[in-house]
This record gives structure tokens, sequence and C-alpha cells, in this order.
């Protein structure tokens, strides 16, 4: 293809909006150099995806982001034994997770079965495996699960051993009644990953230990105590060895994805062309755009197109119509007529349509592949035309005359201008008829009437003209074929006010050829116009039949369709539900001839008859017994809100919510729990029943020592959602609250925030929950709440 045609016709601007529906540098790039196809199938196909995709897009809404970090080259890495860092891992986790998505979302378009996008879809490898094995040993781009390893889980659980041994040392000494007043603040820093103490410079020998550090002043030191010099190595010495694991575990982690380089290369490879189809289908919508018929025959039918760079609110639709019944079109007409903008629009949607993009006309258009576009359009349209312009034209002409073929297409604007024109006719003729000769399409508009004589008496060429509306003295825009244009000087001036006697002077001066011609022009305008309203008139009356036919068919099969299903429907359900009771029925009698006549069935029945005879006998002695073990106590007959009571059942105070109703009924609260209890059930809260006192408090203190033998006082939430987070949560602050535990820690992580500002909100309102604050310097700071619970 010509490249200096892609920059005239402005198929780069196309090429730009195309490029901002993707956010992959890879398709970004791939567009930016994108090229018009010149086989018929090829283009054929891409033509077919940009529609199905467009098709997708409209049935199931917007698809999920196509955007994925390039990490093939990394990918590529591990095949010679190198590792992928964590973010790399990541990045080829999310790649996964999205070729996933992306595939069940073609593949959930049921329309979509046997297209090219399905097969594409179908491409996909699903690698669940693989973003499982990432995510389960990766938390962040900076960060190993503690469980990627049981070595990893073992070096940091000594790491925080040894982290809060030394915390537990350092707040001994900044405590410390002996210490505190050599020290500048009574708070524990870090200097160069070793835990130091603020001392005031005088006091530097009180301390024993090595300085690390100095303040700007000089009047604090910063002291490493003795006492933790060894434990702060050790810590040094085990990071060491966790790094070293990390380092162990991304080499495992990365011979895994190794295993699955082919696959993965390849979905993003495909990723990368869904995405490219996905654009196009894009721009086809925005612009309102449709897949035009294609041949290799050099036919164009464009139907109310529109071109893609004007303003679609403001733009004329125009139809225009080559190389069927002639090869050639004569545009002609004013300046500023659109006769430019029409070369354009045929030249760009050729450009578009075999580059397999859809053009911005009414479906049913035709577009024809070339091999090659050449366009010659300047800025000519101004009465300053001279030699340079003229030789700078010829100069294009030449080089499109030694490049053209029989499958060419030529778009001239102005030919033969700037010139004699006498001789730029003349010139402009013969251009025409070498071309012809070729075999190429030709679109040119010029001002010359001897170029619309031309058309009106050549076979195989057509005269058009853009209208121009005498009465506004301004051009419509439209495209008229077989109409070749005025000039519309003498009228226009007349309307501008041009004395009458100049006007019929200049009349005076025509040759009769041209007066002719401009006659015969008139006529056919005429009739142009009267055929061109029979003709609306025809097809709206043709339109309305068409939709009511088709609405009323519709309809019926809509209706026919309904009925059908409701009838399938219920005789579904009705054969289901005999199918469900006849089987039920079967299996129970069958079971229950089976089981009469085991032995088993005979003996747990005596079992039962005997068991229920025992039972009656202790109820009765129980009965009447309660009388003797429990000593008389009066009941209340009425409560107020909030007064103290005595659960005589439970044998435990209480505190009155709401007023019994008529039955007596009514809601305590005992400590943390709501009980539904009765009138006749409470009495004074001063009223103690003093039997099995010693045996309910041995049970609570059994209860309480094994609840905090087994409650932890640490729990991890790190990787939950928000929801499971919460519920974990309370739960555990239950368990600390019955094991009468004081300060417990919720560790989150820092991640997004997420964690922590939602389990802050639902512990503000907890009423175990005394108060709460984040991790302090060593406790795990930001990613850590210490909770101190309410006493009992």
């Amino acid at each position: 293809m010509n490249q200096k045609t892609f920059q005239t016709l402005e198929f780069n601007k196309i090429l730009y909006m195309l490029k901002g529906y993707t956010q992959n540098e890879k398709v970004q790039e791939r567009i930016l150099n994108l090229a018009p196809e010149t086989d018929l199938a090829r283009v054929k196909r891409m033509q077919q995806e940009t529609t199905e995709a467009a098709g997708v897009l409209l049935r199931r809404g917007s698809a999920p982001g196509f955007t994925v970090s390039d990490v093939s080259g990394a990918v590529m890495r591990t095949g010679r034994g190198g590792a992928m860092t964590m973010h790399e891992l990541l990045s080829l986790s999310t790649a996964m997770s999205t070729a996933r998505r992306l595939k069940a979302y073609i593949e959930e378009d049921k329309p979509s079965e046997g297209t090219n996008l399905r097969a594409l879809s179908d491409a996909l490898e699903n690698l669940k495996q693989v973003e499982n094995e990432i995510n389960e040993k990766i938390i962040s781009e900076d960060e190993m699960a503690d469980g990627a390893s049981p070595a990893l889980f073992a070096i940091r659980r000594k790491l925080k051993t040894q982290a809060g041994k030394i915390r537990d040392t350092l707040n001994s000494i900044i405590t410390s009644g002996r210490f505190q007043k050599f020290l500048q603040e009574p708070i524990i820093t870090m200097r160069g990953e070793r835990y130091v103490v603020p001392v005031k410079a005088e006091n530097k020998n009180e301390i024993k230990g090595i300085v690390h550090d100095a303040s700007s002043s000089g009047s604090t030191v910063f002291i490493e105590p003795a006492s933790v010099v060894e434990m702060t190595n050790e810590i040094t010495e085990l990071k060491g060895k966790e790094k070293e694991e990390i380092e162990r575990i991304l080499y495992e982690l990365s011979a895994f994805v190794s295993e699955f380089a082919e696959q993965i290369l390849a979905n993003f490879n495909t990723v990368y062309e869904l995405d490219f189809i996905f654009c196009k289908a894009r721009l086809s919508l925005s612009q309102n755009a449709a897949e035009p018929e294609l041949n290799d025959q050099g036919v164009i039918r464009i139907k109310s197109g529109r071109h893609p760079l004007l303003d679609k609110t403001r733009v004329v639709p125009i139809d225009i119509s080559l190389g069927d019944v002639y090869d050639t079109l004569i545009i002609t007409g004013p300046n500023t007529g659109g006769k430019t903008v029409s070369l354009k629009t045929l030249g760009l949607f050729t450009l578009m349509a075999q580059s397999g993009l859809h053009i911005s006309a009414a479906s049913g258009s035709t577009m024809a592949v070339f091999d090659n576009v050449f366009a010659d359009i300047g800025d000519e349209q101004s009465i300053e035309q001279n030699l340079s312009t003229f030789s700078s034209h010829i100069v294009n002409l030449v080089g499109i005359l030694n490049e053209v073929t029989q499958n060419s297409l030529v778009l001239a604007d102005e030919l033969g201008a700037g010139t004699d024109p006498t001789e730029g006719a003349a010139l402009a003729v013969s251009i025409i008829e070498y071309l012809r000769n070729f075999g190429a399409r030709i679109a040119a508009t010029t001002h010359y009437s001897e170029l619309k004589m031309y058309a009106l008496s050549t076979q195989g060429v057509e005269n058009a003209s853009c209208e121009f509306d005498v009465a506004t003295l301004s051009p419509t825009y439209r495209l008229m074929i077989g109409v070749p244009g005025k000039s519309n000087a003498f009228a226009i001036s007349k309307r501008l006010g041009l004395s009458e006697t100049v006007i019929e002077n200049a009349k005076k001066r025509i040759t009769d050829d041209n007066i002719k011609l401009e006659d015969v022009i008139a006529g056919l305008e005429e009739s142009r116009k009267r055929a061109e309203e029979d003709r609306r008139l025809a097809e709206n009356a043709s339109r309305d039949a068409r939709i009511f036919k088709e609405n009323m068919r519709r309809e019926l099969d809509r209706l026919e369709e309904k009925k059908a299903k409701l009838m399938q429907q219920a005789r579904a359900d009705a054969m289901a539900i005999v199918e469900s009771a006849k089987k039920q029925s079967q299996e129970a009698l069958r079971e229950f001839r089976e089981l009469k006549n085991t032995t088993a069935y005979r003996e747990a029945m005596e079992k039962a008859e005997k068991a229920k005879d025992a039972l009656r006998r202790e109820s009765e002695k129980i009965t009447q017994g309660a009388g003797k073990d429990r000593p008389r106590v009066k009941t209340l007959k009425k409560v107020k809100l909030g007064e103290t009571v005595h659960i005589v059942s439970l044998d435990t105070d209480a505190s009155v919510l709401t007023l019994p109703d008529k039955k007596g009924a009514l809601f305590v609260q005992a400590g943390i729990m709501k009980i539904r209890t009765n009138l006749s059930d409470l009495t004074s809260g001063k009223e103690q029943v003093q039997d099995k006192k010693t045996q309910g408090k041995t049970i609570s203190a059994t209860f309480k020592a094994s609840k905090q033998a087994s409650v932890s006082m640490e729990k991890d939430v790190r990787g939950l959602t928000l929801d499971e987070a919460i519920l974990e949560v309370d739960k555990f602050l239950d368990d600390c609250y019955l094991s009468s535990l004081h300060e417990v820690t919720i560790i989150h992580g820092k991640g997004t925030g997420v964690l922590r500002a939602g389990i802050g909100e639902f512990l503000r309102r907890h009423p175990c929950v005394d108060s709460y604050r984040a991790g302090r310097y060593g406790e795990g700071e930001m990613g850590v709440t210490v909770v101190t619970l309410k006493d009992k």
C-alpha cells in the first residue's frame, strides 16, 4: 500500500482512535503499525471477527479487562533455570486470571458458538493451578506468605519470638526507675536494623552498650544496650536465613512455572489478539458502524456514509457508487461544497475496510479490496492556483501512473487545475483515459465543463455533483450521482446584488454549447428532484409495511415459542413429580419391609419400651422429690425495667430488659447473655438459692480454666475478606472474654487498610471490648490491632 495515501486520507488518526481502547503496549504497537490487507479471504475474516466481538459486547455488556503486564520474557527465563521476582509472578497470576475470565466471558455467549472468536477463546488454557500456586505463597510484590514453606514458617516464628524477647528486655530498661533518668525519652527505636534507646549524651556511660548514632545537636546518643546485642545478632542471622529461603521458594515457583511455559506464552498471544479484536469492535460501536460486504471486482456501494473524523451530529450522510455500471466518477460543484470530503470518505472507507474495521455507513454497503489506493488530494480549495501548485499535482500523478495496476483505486482532487483551463481540461481527460486503460477505478473532482461533457458522452464514466442551495447560498453537502454540477455563478451573483446589466452581458459572452450544457443540467436537476421525491414516498410506504409485517411475525413467533415452552415445562414438571413420588414410596416400602422382618427391629422395639418405662419411673421420682430438695422462695408478681432480679433455675442475678407479657414472659440480661424467662422463675435480686452453689462455682472455674488453656492471644486474619475476618474476630473475642483474657492481638496486615478499618469499626461496637489501638513499634505497628477486653 502507498504510505503517502495513509497521511493524505488521515488513516493515522483512525489508528490513534483505535489505540485509545487498549492499555496493552503490545496491542497499541500493533495498532499503530496496522496496514490494509489485500487478500479478500483474510479481509473477510478480519471483518467477521470485528462483527462477532461487537455482537458479544451488545449481548453481554462490557468485557473483563484485557490489560496484562507482559512478563513473557521472564517466563522464557525460567526455561533457562532463571527465577522470577515476586512482582513478575503476581503479574503472571493476574494475566492467567484475565485469560480465564475472558474465556468464560466468550464461552457463556451462546450465539458465538462456532465463530472465529470462539476458536480463539477455546485456545486459551485454564491455568488455575498456576494461579493458585503463586497466590498461596506470595501475598504482595514484596511479601512472601508465612506458609510458603515449613522452613520459612519456622524462621519467622523464631524471629517473632526473638523480637518479643528484645522488646521485653528494652521495655524493662526504659520503664526502670534506675535508667529512666538517663534517657532522653522512654522509647525504643531503630538505627541500622539495630534496636536502640535515646540516651542523654552526658549519661551515655551509664548504660552499657554500643552507640549507633547521635542526634544532629549532639544532645542525644542512640545506644543498643549490651543485654540485647546478642539477641539482635540472632535476628540478623535469622533474617539472612529468611532471605535465602525466600529466594529458594522463588526458584521453586519459577521451575513450576517453566513446566507450563508453552501454554502461558500462547495465552499471552491469544489475550493480545482478543484485545485487538475487541478494540475494533468498540470503535465500531462508538461510530455506529457496520460490516461492509466485500468483493475483489472493484465494486463500491456506500449507503449513508459518514466521514468518521467529522462531527457525527453535523456530518451529512452521502451515497457513493463506483465500479459496477461505471468505473470513473467525475464530481463537480462549487468550492466548499463537499467534493473533497466525498473523495476522502471513499478512500478512508477503503483503507478501514481492508484493515478489518467497520465503516460508518448503513448496513448493506459494499466495499472492494484493492491492491493499492492512490490519492492526489491537496488543500487547493481557493482561487490562488499557480504553476507551483500545478507542478506538485503533476509530480504526484506521475508517481501514480508509474505504480497503478488494474486493481487500484485512484482519487484525484481538482484534476488538471493550476494551469490554462483548456490545456488543463485536455490533460485531465488524457490522464483519466490512461488510468481507465489499466482497469483502475477512478474518482476525481473538477470545475471544468469539458470533463462534464466527457462524462456525458463516454461509456463507463459518470457525473456527480454536490448539491448547492441557491436560495440560501450554501451547500447541502449531498452527493448526487448522475447529475453534473452547475457553477451557479450567475444565480449567486444576482442574489448578492450584482447589477442585472452586468449579469446579462456576461450571459451573452458564453458559447451556445455552454448554454445548452447548462440547460441540460438544469433539466436533469429538476427531473432528479421529482424522481427523488417519488422514491422517498415509495420507500417510506414500503418500509412501514415491512416493519409492520416483521413486528407481527415476531409477535406470533414469540407467542408460539412461549406456548411451546410452557407446555413442555408443565409436562416435564408433572413427570418429575410423579417419578419422584413413585421412587420415594417404593424405597420407603422396601426399607420398611426389610426392617420389619429383622431381629434387630424387634430387639430395638423391646429396648425402646423398656427405656420408656424407666424414664417414666425416674420422672415420677424427680417430681415427688422436687419440693423437698428446693427451698421455697417467693417469686415476683411484677418487675420494673432495669430492676435486678434473681433467676431461680439458673441461680444467677440479671437485669430486667422488657416488661412481662400476659403470660409473664420477659427478657433479662445476665452478663453478656440475653435470656428469655418467666415471672414464676424470678425472685428479688437479694434472695439467693443457697443449695448447689459450690457445685456451680466448681463448674464455672473448670470451664474458665479449660477455655483459657485452649484460647490463643493472637488471631491472624490476613488473606481473608472483610466479612470472613469479622466472623473470625467475633468468635475469637467471645472465647477470649470467657477465658478472662485481658489483652489480645489481631493480625490483619498492612495491605490496603481495608481489613484494619473494617475490624476497627467492628471493635468500636463490640460489647466485650474496652479499648483498642494500633500496634506499637516492635508489635507489628499498623499491621496489628491490640484489643483490651472488659473485666467480667
